[in-house]
C-alpha cells in the first residue's frame, strides 16, 4: 500500500454532474483543482452503470425555453452531435472529455473519500483534509485545500466533518409547506434499478433465476404500466426503499430491486401477454440510483412555496424547472400512481446560500444533498439541475480562493462579482442582466447589417414542410377545435395580429392577449385585451384583431385564439425567433404518473405544436430582436428573446453586428454566445428525439474583427482575430492579441448558420 498528499485550491468530492460542472467551473477560472470520484465512470446516475437519462429544468419539455446553458448545456449539446442514438457509454465519454480537456483539473478514479479530518467547535468547523483508498491501486491519499465541495449525492464528507443535515420529511408547520405531511417522518424517495433488452431476430427463452420475484403476487401488474418494448429509464418507477435506510439497507434495496426486474422480465417472456419471444434482457444495473438521503443546511433552506411562487433571491445562482415530484415511499409496491408531480409556471431560482454549509465554513455543496425540504428537493434533485447547482458552487469556490474568504463570505462581500461571472461564463441563471464593469461592449454604440423588425410567422408552401405536417388540402392546417395561443415578444407595444384563416360559416373569431404574470413565465396569466373578429365563410383569407397592449417593460405577452369548430388556422414551421405556440389541453405522455392540472403551464402546454406557429403578422415593427439586445445580459428568454437576429440572410451576403466607442477601449478577449434553441429538450438517452444533430439556430461560420483606435476604416485597418467554420457550440471566446492596443469599434461578421434563416446572437461581450 502507497500513501501520498495532494495540494490543490479545490477539492470537489463526487462526480456527478453536479461535482463534475463544479470542478470545470473552478479549473476555467484558473483554480487547480482535484476531483474524485468513487466509481470508474463519471456521471453519476447518468452513466453506464445506472444510466437514468438526465433531465433538467426542460422538464421533458414542459417549461419553456428551460434548456440548461453552461457546462450541462455544452454536454448536452455535444452529447446531441456525438450521440443521436443515445448510447449510455458515449455519453460517459463525453462526461470525461469535458474533464479531461481541463488542464487545472487532477481526476481521482475508483477513489473512496471515508475520512474527512475537521477542526473546530460545532457551529464553525472547517475541514482540513479528506482521505480517499483507491482499491485497485492500493493508494491511499489525503487531499488538502483551503475549500471542498460535497457533491457525493448522500453528503457523505460534510456528514463526516460534522455538517448539519437533514433526513426525511419535514412538517407541514415548519416551512407551511402544504404537501408536506402533518408530522415529521423519517422516508425517502427510494432507489431504482433499470435494466436494457435487445431484440435478437430469433426465439429466446428465458428461465427466471431463484432470485426472481414473482410480480403476480405484487401490486405491480395492477398499477404500473409493462410494456415489452420498454427498457431503461422508461421503467423509472421500479423504486423501493423509502420506507427503509437509504444507505444502510443499500444492499437489501439493491437485491430487492434486482429480484423485481428479473420478476418483470420473468412476467413479460413467459406469461403469454406481450410479443417478446425475440428479445433477451441484455444488462441490468447493480449500482442504485439514489434519489434522495442527507439534505445539507445552508444559510438558507429551500422550500415549497420557493417553487411554486418562484421567489427572486438576490442571490440566485442557478434555476430548476422540473415538478414537485413526490414518490410513495412505497415506491413500486405502492397502490397508487408511481409519482405525483406538481409544476410550477416557469423555471424557479435556487439562491447560493442553499450552495454552502451553515456550519461547516470552509465547504459549499451541490446535486442531491443541496439545501432544501423534502418537498423542495423533489424539484431540485435531477440531474440537469444539479449540474447547474454544480456550476454556480465551483465558481464560488473558485471565488473563495481568489479573495482568500469563505463561501458565507462570497455572499455578504462578493456576490454580484459571482453573479456577473456566472452571466460570463453563460452559466444556467435566470434573472441576471450584464452590469460587468469588465465588459466594455456594455459602454457601446450597437448597430447590425439589418434587424428583424417584425415579429411574424409566414406562409410556409407544401415543399417546406414535412410529409406528416400537410393537410389534405396540400397545406398544414389546424383545426381550431381548443384554444391556441401565440407567445410573442412585446416592444414598445402590441396593436394588431393579422391571422390567415379559414371557416366553414360565417363566424367571429374572439382573441385575447394577456401577459404573463413573471418574465421567466410562458403562460397566459393576465387578461390584458380582447377582441372578436368577424370571419366570413370561405376559404384561406386574412383578418385582422386590434388588440392593443403597450406593457412598461418588454414583456412576453400570449395571443389566445379561442376555439371555434367553423375556423381554422395555417400552421407553419420552424418557429420565428422569440415565438411559441400553446394549445389548451392537458398532456401527460406517462401513465405511471399523476400530474395536477391546477397549474396553467399543465393546462397550456407547448409539446402538441412544438416546433410549429400559426400562421400570423403582428404589428407595428419591433425592437425585440434589435442589436442592444445582444449586449444586455440574460442570456435567456426573459421578458423577452433577448438576442439579436438579422433579416433572413442571403446568399453571398453577410450579417454583422457591430460596436463603436466613442473613446478607445482595451479588451483582453472577445466573448459571443449564439442561440441555439433553448426551448429545444436535449436528453442524454434522447427520451423526446431531436433530429438535429447540430441546432439549425447557431451561427456555423463567422468571423471576429476589430478596428484599432485611430486607423481608418477603409482598407486593411480591421484585424481578423477569429475566423472560424462549421461552429456548433454555444459559447465561444477569442483572446486578443495583447500587442493590438486601444480599439476603436469590434465586429462579428456572420457567413453562414446551421439552417436557420436569420443570424441570431444572443452576446456580443468584450472583456478588458
Amino acid at each position: 500500500m502507497r500513501t501520498q498528499t495532494v495540494e490543490a485550491d479545490v477539492v470537489v468530492v463526487g462526480g456527478g454532474l453536479a461535482g463534475v460542472s463544479a470542478a470545470v467551473a473552478a479549473a476555467r477560472l484558473g483554480r487547480q483543482v482535484v476531483l474524485v470520484n468513487n466509481r470508474p465512470v463519471l456521471g453519476g446516475n447518468s452513466s453506464s452503470e445506472v444510466r437514468v437519462w438526465v433531465c433538467g429544468a426542460t422538464a421533458h419539455g414542459n417549461q419553456r425555453w428551460a434548456r440548461e446553458t453552461g457546462i450541462v448545456g455544452e454536454m448536452y449539446v455535444e452529447n446531441q452531435y456525438r450521440n443521436p442514438e443515445g448510447n449510455p457509454v458515449y455519453w460517459d465519454d463525453v462526461v470525461l472529455d469535458t474533464v479531461r480537456r481541463e488542464k487545472n483539473i487532477r481526476l481521482f478514479l475508483n477513489t473512496d473519500v471515508r475520512e474527512v479530518v475537521a477542526t473546530g467547535p460545532d457551529d464553525a468547523r472547517r475541514i482540513e483534509s479528506v482521505t480517499g483508498w483507491t482499491m485497485g491501486s492500493e493508494i491511499l491519499t489525503t487531499f488538502v485545500a483551503p475549500v471542498f465541495l460535497d457533491c457525493t449525492g448522500d453528503g457523505l464528507v460534510g456528514h463526516l466533518a460534522g455538517a448539519r443535515y437533514r433526513l426525511g420529511k419535514e412538517s407541514q408547520t415548519e416551512f407551511g409547506e402544504e404537501w408536506a405531511p402533518p408530522e415529521p417522518v423519517r422516508e425517502f424517495l427510494g432507489s431504482t434499478l433499470l435494466f436494457y433488452t435487445k431484440d435478437l431476430g430469433h426465439p429466446v427463452k428465458y428461465v427466471a433465476p431463484e432470485t426472481a420475484i414473482d410480480i403476480t403476487t405484487t401490486p405491480i401488474p395492477m398499477n404500473r404500466v409493462i410494456r415489452s418494448g420498454d427498457s431503461g429509464a422508461h421503467y423509472w418507477w421500479i423504486e423501493w426503499g423509502g420506507e427503509l435506510d437509504i444507505v444502510d439497507d443499500n444492499e437489501r434495496i439493491r437485491d430487492e430491486l434486482r429480484g423485481v426486474i428479473l420478476g418483470i422480465w420473468d412476467y413479460i417472456k413467459n406469461s403469454g401477454k406481450f410479443d417478446a419471444d425475440n428479445l433477451t434482457l441484455e444488462w441490468i444495473g447493480n449500482v442504485p440510483g439514489k434519489r434522495e438521503y442527507r439534505r445539507l443546511i445552508g444559510d438558507y433552506t429551500l422550500h415549497q412555496g420557493d417553487v411554486v411562487d418562484q421567489t427572486v433571491f438576490d442571490d440566485g445562482v442557478a434555476f430548476g424547472g422540473w415538478s414537485i415530484d413526490l414518490h410513495p415511499a412505497q415506491g413500486m409496491y405502492a397502490e397508487g400512481a408511481g409519482a405525483l408531480q406538481r409544476f410550477s409556471d416557469g423555471v424557479f431560482e435556487i439562491p447560493y446560500r442553499s450552495l454552502y454549509s451553515v456550519n461547516v465554513e470552509n465547504m459549499l455543496f451541490a446535486g442531491r444533498d443541496v439545501s432544501a425540504t423534502h418537498i423542495a428537493f423533489g424539484a431540485a434533485r435531477v440531474m440537469a439541475t444539479c449540474g447547474a447547482m454544480g456550476q454556480a458552487a465551483g465558481t464560488a469556490a473558485a471565488l473563495c480562493v481568489e479573495h482568500g474568504t469563505t463561501p458565507r463570505g462570497i455572499y455578504t462581500d462578493h456576490l454580484d462579482e459571482l453573479r456577473q461571472t456566472l452571466l460570463r461564463w453563460d452559466a444556467p441563471a435566470v434573472g441576471i442582466a450584464n452590469s460587468d464593469p469588465h465588459d466594455v461592449a456594455r459602454r457601446a454604440r450597437v448597430t447590425a447589417s439589418s434587424t428583424t423588425t417584425r415579429i411574424a410567422a409566414p406562409v410556409a408552401e407544401p415543399a417546406d414542410l414535412d410529409p406528416g405536417d400537410i393537410g389534405p388540402d396540400g397545406f398544414d392546417v389546424y383545426d381550431l377545435d381548443v384554444d391556441l395561443g401565440i407567445v410573442l415578444p412585446v416592444d414598445p407595444r402590441l396593436e394588431t395580429v393579422e391571422l390567415l384563416v379559414s371557416a366553414r360559416r360565417d363566424t367571429t373569431l374572439s382573441v385575447e392577449v394577456f401577459s404573463t404574470g413573471k418574465p421567466q413565465n410562458v403562460v397566459p396569466a393576465h387578461l390584458e385585451t380582447k377582441t372578436d373578429v368577424v370571419v366570413p365563410a370561405g376559404d384561406e383569407r386574412w383578418v385582422t384583431a386590434h388588440v392593443p397592449f403597450a406593457p412598461d417593460t418588454p414583456q412576453n405577452a400570449v395571443v389566445v385564439l379561442r376555439a371555434n369548430p367553423d375556423v381554422a388556422v395555417r400552421l407553419t414551421s420552424p418557429l420565428p425567433a422569440g415565438v411559441l405556440t400553446l394549445v389548451h389541453r392537458v398532456d401527460n405522455d406517462d401513465q405511471n404518473v399523476q400530474i395536477s392540472s391546477e397549474e396553467l403551464l399543465v393546462q397550456w402546454p407547448t409539446k402538441p405544436l412544438r416546433g410549429r406557429s400559426v400562421v400570423f403578422r403582428a404589428g407595428p415593427d419591433t425592437r425585440a430582436l434589435a442589436p442592444e439586445r445582444a449586449t444586455g445580459g440574460y442570456h435567456r428568454n426573459h421578458g423577452g428573446p433577448h438576442l439579436w437576429a438579422s433579416s433572413p440572410m442571403v446568399a453571398g451576403r453577410d450579417e454583422w453586428l457591430r460596436l463603436d466607442w466613442d473613446e478607445p477601449v482595451t479588451g483582453r478577449e472577445v466573448r459571443l454566445v449564439f442561440d441555439d434553441d433553448l426551448d429545444v429538450e436535449l436528453n442524454t438517452l434522447h427520451h423526446h428525439r431531436t433530429p438535429d444533430e447540430i441546432m439549425p439556430t447557431l451561427v456555423k461560420d463567422y468571423r471576429v474583427e476589430v478596428l484599432p483606435a485611430g486607423a481608418p476604416e477603409s482598407g486593411d485597418a480591421w484585424v481578423t482575430v477569429a475566423d472560424e467554420t462549421d461552429n456548433r457550440w454555444r459559447l465561444r471566446t477569442h483572446p486578443l492579441p495583447a500587442d493590438l492596443g486601444p480599439l476603436a469599434a469590434a465586429r462579428l461578421v456572420v457567413g453562414a448558420t446551421n439552417g436557420s434563416a436569420q443570424a441570431r446572437v444572443v452576446a456580443l461581450r468584450v472583456q478588458e
